[in-house]
């Protein structure tokens, strides 16, 4: 099992590649939770995410002659950056196995860092399974984005980081996909004080670690569906479920929609872009996912800020969902001059900002003389959506919530 000491040694040999992140101290999210927040803002790290670590401790360890035959890994997009640039920096040649449908930024990223990309399969383990058939065809040499002590010791290099900084911590709060970056930094952290309170976060959508703690075995999940693709595993590593068993003290999961929240309430409010599965740990602390006492100081790991603009948008819209800040509903007026206007009337008078109006005067399912309008519509909060949607069924106006 991967020692205290051998994350020492890693930090060594990740020094010249990698930066020493951030640890800040959050006004918005200690007074949001009673707690004293610090975010360790991995997501500042090259490449943009906490991966870059791990993969330059294990090319760093390549022989001579596995340097010559090249390295091959899959990802769905931070660990291919990772090994894209350490392997570049030394003169490896590398390959990339991605998901076909990885989202484009990370894509292009890795390309730019040297790695020679290949799409294949529909998420990181079936992109694994044709990687593995390139290191057997090419000799090549597989680096895992996880399931490596070399790899382990080298994300681990973040809770040595944490300690040197903020010795008085309490509970660090990391995101879990295969388990390479809770299993580093929980040895660290419990290499040096092993009263610190480590937890491991999950999206719901991609809960292989906490089933697989709840039956005492490993398991697979038929499929993972997330928000957060940088997390997005169907189960967990042999070896860092091992070391997650020893170390981390509990595993929780988040919702898409919690998920959503943090980031939105991130970019907002710290003026921080985090990707799905950077803004995971946060979403624990913001949605009291697990117990923390007043004035305990807890430090979410935000380990990645390479979020796909499209994907952005979608979340984004998502997060203003869920906090009433954007509603999208349809009604019924009569299909006569004026109707429209007297809707704008109580739009108006409730304070509502129209985004846009959509009119249907074909759909069968209202009368002849009648027309369907969707709007969609900026709001207050949750207490302004009620109160709007009272005042429009009050005025006789049948109203179904889009979105």
């Amino acid at each position: 099992m991967v020692t205290v000491e051998d994350v020492q040694a890693a930090r060594d040999r990740v020094a010249e590649t990698t930066r020493q992140t951030p640890l800040e101290y959050s006004h918005t999210f200690s007074a949001m939770t009673g707690a004293v927040v610090h975010l360790k803002l991995e997501l500042f790290q090259r490449t943009g995410s906490f991966k870059l670590r791990g993969a330059t401790n294990r090319i760093a360890t390549l022989s001579d002659e596995e340097r010559a035959n090249g390295v091959v890994t899959a990802s769905a997009g931070n660990h291919a950056q990772g090994v894209a640039l350490a392997a570049t920096r030394i003169g490896v040649d590398s390959t990339i196995v991605m998901p076909e449908h990885a989202p484009i930024s990370k894509v292009k990223a890795t390309r730019s860092y040297g790695g020679d990309v290949v799409l294949y399969g529909e998420d990181y383990d079936e992109a694994a399974e044709r990687a593995h058939e390139i290191e057997r065809e090419e000799g090549r040499t597989y680096v895992h984005a996880f399931d490596d002590d070399y790899v382990m010791a080298g994300q681990g290099t973040i809770g040595l980081e944490i300690y040197d900084e903020l010795p008085e911590v309490d509970t660090v709060v990391v995101p879990i996909g295969g388990g390479g970056l809770i299993s580093g930094i929980a040895t660290a952290l419990k290499g040096l004080d092993p009263s610190i309170r480590v937890v491991g976060v999950q999206a719901e959508g991609a809960s292989s670690v906490a089933e697989s703690l709840r039956k005492g075995e490993r398991i697979e999940r038929d499929s993972v569906e997330t928000i957060a693709d940088g997390i997005a595993t169907r189960t967990v590593g042999e070896r860092t479920f091992e070391v997650i068993r020893e170390c981390v003290d509990s595993v929780v999961t988040v919702s898409d929609s919690e998920i959503a929240v943090a980031l939105t309430t991130l970019l907002e409010r710290s003026k921080t872009l985090a990707e799905g599965a950077g803004a995971v740990a946060l979403a624990a602390v913001i949605e009291e996912k697990f117990d923390y006492e007043d004035d305990e100081v807890i430090v979410p790991a935000l380990c990645g800020g390479n979020i796909d603009l499209n994907t952005l948008t979608n979340v984004i819209v998502r997060g203003l969902v869920e906090t009433g800040r954007y509603l999208r509903i349809k009604t019924v007026l009569k299909d006569r001059p004026g109707a429209l206007e007297e809707l704008v009337g109580v739009l108006s008078d409730q304070q509502v900002n129209i985004y846009a109006i959509e009119h249907d005067r074909t759909n069968r399912d209202v009368a002849m003389n009648d027309a369907e309008v969707e709007l969609d519509l900026e709001t207050r909060g949750p207490d302004h959506v009620d109160e709007l949607l009272a005042a429009l069924r009050e005025h006789g106006y049948p109203v179904e919530v889009l979105v």
